[in-house]
């Protein structure tokens, strides 16, 4: 027999997966200043990893610890968001990628945000997240580290891009898509409320 184990949500703010998304949030400036400034993209590099790898452990330890909060899920989005957005101008303006990607990948954020003022209207405040969302999040955070390593000539250089790449566009097309079920969602949600 089964037993079917619900996710309970708390109050608190103070949990440790909440402390690694502020971690998240604050290692975008650090992440900014070290591909813009020194071009330190070994440092750049682990500060990405770093933030995928807490990106994920935040979600895990939420669960095992029943620690789910609302302020973790508004968080944990928020740092997803930004870390997009700071990795793909970073990117753009080290021209590790082209403009099409950037505008590409921003424009359907602002797409869904065009959706937040009919939601909030009608009492809504955040979609549910879906598998599809977390995965595009997931390919696109492993496709940044990969593209900044292969800003070279090396052989490892190379490899790097080419993996980067394949991630970021499989990333960038299951994003689209998982905007796209948002919307869905959005419009099913405001006719029926």
């Amino acid at each position: 027999m089964e037993i079917q184990q619900t996710e309970v949500q708390t109050n608190r703010v103070l949990t440790i997966p909440n402390l690694l998304s502020v971690l998240r949030l604050l290692g975008i400036p650090l992440f900014l200043w070290l591909v813009l400034g020194p071009e330190a993209d070994g440092w750049a590099f682990v500060v990405l990893a770093a933030s995928a790898f807490t990106d994920y452990l935040d979600g895990v330890l939420a669960r095992r610890w029943h620690q789910i909060s609302r302020v973790g899920q508004l968080l944990d989005p928020i740092a997803d968001r930004l870390y997009i957005l700071a990795t793909v101008i970073a990117l753009t303006l080290r021209e590790i990628v082209p403009v099409w990607f950037a505008v590409a990948l921003i424009a359907r954020d602002v797409f869904l945000a065009g959706l937040v003022p009919a939601l909030r209207r009608r009492g809504l405040t955040a979609l549910p997240v879906h598998f599809l969302g977390k995965a595009a999040t997931f390919t696109l955070l492993a496709a940044f580290p990969l593209l900044l390593l292969g800003d070279g000539e090396s052989t490892l250089a190379l490899l790097a891009r080419v993996f980067g790449w394949s991630f970021a566009i499989w990333g960038l097309g299951l994003y689209w898509w998982a905007g796209l079920l948002y919307a869905e969602q959005a419009r099913r949600l405001l006719r029926t409320t």
